[in-house]
């Protein structure tokens, strides 16, 4: 790959021209029009969510070097910006008078109407520009170690940088714009933000039934010339409308669960949406349940492996009450504390009293039958049938 540095070109010349749209990925170009500062390939504006383009211009005020900058040639006097894209856009909003700059005072400051002799610093100060050149192999392999000015790129935007082509784009124009009217639902089952390209990585995901990258960049590669990204709507969708059929509630806990697991595991299975509401209502009311989160699984999986639920069966002063309740009535009756060794017929067992420390609670209607976790659902059993009961 060849490099060739310009150290004179100002930022007034780079930010001439720069045109920049609210909407994500479109309109973003400077320096007279030979510019692409947001190439497909490049990730969405960040700086102004992380409170960073403010920085930018302080640094240039102040007469700090803003870092190196590369851009790819990609015709005659036309460029992408490789590195540097958010520092440019915040120039460039700046200088447009998208944002302001905020004085000791709180008092705002837009471009156009500081003093001259702070828009002559920002107009001329210069800009350390690498321009690379070679194939788009070596641009983009390139692209995939490098950081972005202090914000690390995700996985997913390296992936769409390394297969740009017609269906990133449309994939990003889908789930990476963050003025879409279905993020609200997006948002009740997946963690993230369009802006980070955590609602296309989840599609991509769920498509592909794998969370690996190697997975994911495979189906990339394959449909990267594609121009629609219609299986991978309509699959995202399927999983959504399938969760929504299942499940009346939207929890708080149903976030960031692996719902396309789920889906591949139960969508085949019937479910009585009225009946897993009751349900959803139940476990959550049940003070036993410590992993709300796991509650989903569980009803989807038929209400059998309490291990989900994190399960604190039975509070330490339910079973010591309940421990000193049949001890009292062994005595009286002259058998066991132990209900199964008082009712084995084993003459080594019927009267045998054990001491709290040789027993352990057990369920007496299971939980997974519905059992609460109630002093009225406790039996003290000693160890030996307590282990024998919950092994059959």
């Amino acid at each position: 790959m060849k490099t060739t540095l310009l150290t004179d070109v100002t930022i007034s010349e780079i930010c001439k021209g720069f045109t920049y749209s609210e909407l994500e990925g479109k309109g973003l170009f400077g320096w007279s029009g030979k510019l692409t500062i947001q190439p497909e390939y490049q990730r969405n504006y960040l700086y102004a969510e992380a409170k960073m383009e403010e920085a930018v211009i302080e640094s240039v005020l102040k007469g700090y070097p803003l870092g190196l900058i590369y851009f790819n040639k990609v015709g005659e006097n036309a460029y992408e910006v490789l590195d540097g894209q958010q520092r440019i856009t915040s120039l460039g909003r700046f200088m447009t008078d998208k944002f302001p700059l905020f004085d000791e005072n709180g008092k705002p400051h837009y471009f156009t109407k500081m003093p001259t002799d702070k828009k002559e610093i920002i107009n001329n100060s210069t800009l350390t520009i690498y321009i690379c050149e070679g194939e788009e192999s070596e641009i983009k392999d390139w692209f995939r170690t490098i950081n972005i000015a202090g914000i690390e790129l995700k996985p997913q935007e390296i992936s769409n940088a390394v297969f740009s082509g017609p269906f990133v784009t449309a994939a990003k124009a889908e789930f990476s714009n963050s003025t879409n009217a279905n993020i609200q639902r997006w948002q009740s089952y997946i963690n993230g933000n369009a802006n980070r390209q955590d609602y296309l990585r989840r599609a991509l995901e769920w498509v592909c039934k794998s969370n690996k990258t190697e997975d994911v960049e495979l189906y990339m590669s394959q449909h990267r010339y594609d121009n629609n990204i219609d299986e991978l709507k309509n699959y995202f969708n399927t999983v959504l409308d399938w969760i929504d059929g299942v499940f009346v509630d939207v929890e708080k806990e149903m976030k960031g669960l692996e719902w396309g697991a789920l889906y591949e595991q139960y969508h085949n299975n019937p479910y009585d949406p009225e009946e897993v509401s009751k349900m959803v209502q139940k476990l959550y009311a049940d003070a036993a349940v410590k992993n709300r989160k796991g509650i989903f699984e569980y009803i989807l999986g038929g209400c059998q492996d309490t291990k989900l639920l994190d399960i604190r069966f039975f509070e330490e002063s339910v079973k010591k009450a309940k421990f000193k309740q049949q001890e009292i009535e062994a005595k009286e009756k002259g058998v066991s504390n132990c209900p199964m060794c008082a009712a084995s017929g084993q003459q080594n067992l019927v009267s045998k009293l054990y001491a709290y420390k040789e027993m352990d609670a057990d369920h007496v209607t299971a939980w997974s039958k519905g059992g609460a976790s109630t002093i009225e659902n406790c039996q003290m059993l000693c160890k030996s049938h307590n282990r024998s009961k919950g092994n059959k």
